[in-house]
């Protein structure tokens, strides 16, 4: 049943759940009939004793003389009149003389009314139904005895039951196509989903699945996984813009490298200047080393694979220690780079490693596109620690700060030698590692404030 269509496993689903439902609606019809019939049985046997009885307690009065055709049906109904004793006094046809009633039975029909049941009476060899009830005729204590075969309740118990059987598995046949049909209908625009999704592919953007409106669990499975395809064709085309950011990127360095080697190889007639294209060279190396490393750190974020070491910092200790980094740098460049101590001291858990790394990103920022000094500082509010790096410069243009921490992305388009675009994303993908989040803003004074925002203890 698991491979079978699905229109097929509801349409057995629906067979089977009607085929119980009409075996107990039966049953229970069949079962309740009878009860009914039986009642009516009694009912009727307590009507034609109670008018039998009026008769008899006449002086002289026999069964004989009660207008039998009135009281009995040839075959299906009769009576006995018996005394104290059980003798049979009187009988309609074919009863014979033999009685109906056991000596106990008839004990206890002369206390009060009785029914009891017999399998066969003489001369009619059938079920019956009987009622025992006294009787007075010229003050002597009598038995009247009514019976009645149970044959016509049987013939319509058989009548019914027929017709359950003839009706009932028309039914269920009727009931399994139209369930077959209806699980058709209701499938009919999965399969219409099912068609446009085997065209989709990336060679064409933009296509979604047609989406039936039904309010049902069809819509919203439709919307789910348009919006699914959306999320698919948006992480596809960051992908492909990631490669082609990329190449670009690894374009210049490369071409540089070359280029140099080809120049010392052709000019490179002096120990001087083969160290110079040496060392330039080692430079765009290493350039290209940290570009590979951070794409992978990016891929690794993106893959949810970005593993942290996490231990208790000092927040004073952490920005000391990157402020120490890059001394000799500021220094050269007759500028400054300084570590404020939060008062009070301020510890949070983070990888020391990578938050060091993310510091010295915007650290490196402010003095490649920054100017003045370099404050490093710390803060907490709202359970949340913020690392602040802030210069002295022109700060970020307006229109870029929105896209700042995006891959590849500077404030200029001419894309500079010295810079790949990732540092800022590098920054974010750290601070979301960790559960927080990156943000830039411009002073009002001047300058550049560019914050990692982590949570606290």
């Amino acid at each position: 049943m698991n491979r079978a269509p699905i229109r097929l496993r509801v349409a057995g689903a629906f067979a089977v759940t009607m085929a119980l439902v009409l075996v107990l609606a039966g049953g229970i019809l069949y079962v309740r009939l009878g009860q009914h019939l039986a009642i009516v049985i009694d009912k009727q046997l307590q009507v034609r004793a109670q008018d039998l009885g009026v008769i008899i307690r006449e002086p002289g009065a026999s069964l004989a003389a009660t207008g039998g055709i009135r009281f009995f049906e040839r075959g299906e109904s009769y009576s006995q009149l018996l005394d104290a004793e059980g003798r049979v006094l009187q009988a309609s046809p074919p009863l014979g003389r033999r009685s109906l009633l056991t000596m106990d039975e008839l004990s206890r029909a002369l206390e009060g009314s009785i029914f009891t049941s017999r399998e066969s009476v003489p001369g009619l060899d059938e079920p019956s139904r009987i009622l025992a009830t006294p009787v007075e005729q010229n003050k002597e204590k009598l038995v009247l005895v009514v019976g009645q075969t149970r044959e016509e309740r049987a013939e319509t118990l058989r009548s019914l039951r027929n017709e359950l059987l003839v009706a009932g598995p028309l039914a269920l046949i009727l009931a399994t196509l139209s369930g077959y049909l209806l699980a058709g209908l209701a499938l009919r625009p999965v399969d219409s989903m099912r068609r446009r999704a085997a065209s989709i592919s990336a060679e064409t953007p933009g296509e979604r699945l047609p989406v039936p409106k039904t309010g049902d669990e069809i819509e919203r499975l439709g919307q789910t996984l348009n919006e699914m395809l959306g999320r698919l064709e948006a992480a596809l085309q960051r992908e492909r813009e990631f490669v082609a950011d990329a190449g670009h990127e690894l374009r210049t360095p490369l071409a540089l490298l070359r280029t140099e080697l080809e120049l010392a190889l052709r000019h490179g007639g002096s120990p001087d200047e083969l160290r110079d294209a040496i060392r330039s060279s080692s430079e765009e190396v290493d350039r290209l080393a940290q570009l590979a490393e951070d794409l992978l750190l990016i891929a690794r974020s993106e893959e949810g694979r970005l593993e942290l070491r996490t231990e208790t910092l000092d927040s004073a200790s952490l920005l000391e220690s990157v402020a120490r980094r890059f001394e000799w740098r500021a220094h050269e460049a007759g500028r400054r780079v300084t570590a404020g101590e939060p008062s009070g001291g301020l510890e949070f858990v983070g990888d020391r490693i990578r938050l060091e790394q993310a510091l010295g990103n915007l650290v490196e920022n402010a003095l490649r596109y920054g100017a003045g000094d370099v404050q490093l500082s710390a803060s907490t509010a709202n359970g949340v620690v913020e690392l602040h790096v802030i210069d002295e410069g022109s700060g970020f243009p307006p229109e870029f700060l929105e896209r700042a921490f995006e891959r590849f992305t500077r404030p200029d388009a001419a894309r500079p030698r010295g810079g790949t675009g990732l540092g800022l994303s590098i920054v974010r993908v750290i601070a979301e590692a960790h559960g927080g989040g990156a943000h830039a803003a411009n002073r009002n004074g001047g300058g550049a404030d560019v914050w990692v925002a982590l949570p606290a203890r």
